[in-house]
């Protein structure tokens, strides 16, 4: 069995407020827009996974945010810059909004964009998911059948 070098490492929010989940509409010219879920790479600065996600969610968002619960990892292949061959591995988290100020938006998303990112919301539901283009497409998948179970992620009495 041959192990791939990990390369890359995301850590990305399934943000969830009240029965809404809070994306970043991508649009990049020449391309159909999508939808992603805020973050983004792990700096060597971010002394855990969780913490580059705090990190990113304030940068994208001007956001805070409360009960992170690591949730579902992605691996893909990915060149990383010096054109080392490995894997990207995406950390996603379930986590609640706790406040929100698009002002307070920095980082290289809001200073150098490309294309544009806009903030939206869809219903955390089937049919919501089903409105935009959610990527990557494994996400997608996943959020389409385990709805309930994310949001019990936060139930009460999980411990």
């Amino acid at each position: 069995m041959t192990v791939r070098p990990v390369v890359k490492r995301t850590a990305r929010a399934i943000l969830l407020d009240g029965d809404e989940m809070i994306l970043i509409k991508r649009t990049k010219p020449g391309r159909p827009p999508y939808w992603i879920t805020p973050g983004g790479g792990v700096e060597p600065e971010d002394a855990t996974v969780v913490d580059a996600l705090h990190r990113e969610v304030d940068e994208e968002l001007g956001a805070k945010i409360s009960d992170v619960v690591p949730v579902f990892v992605d691996t893909v292949e990915h060149i990383a810059d010096g054109g080392v061959t490995g894997v990207k591995v995406q950390h996603f988290f379930v986590c609640r909004l706790e406040s929100m100020d698009p002002t307070r938006r920095h980082g290289p998303e809001v200073d150098e964009p490309s294309g544009e990112y806009e903030i939206t919301r869809i219903p955390f539901t089937r049919p919501g998911l089903a409105s935009v283009e959610v990527v990557p497409l494994s996400l997608r998948h996943y959020l389409d059948g385990n709805i309930e179970g994310v949001r019990a992620l936060h139930a009460p009495d999980l411990g």
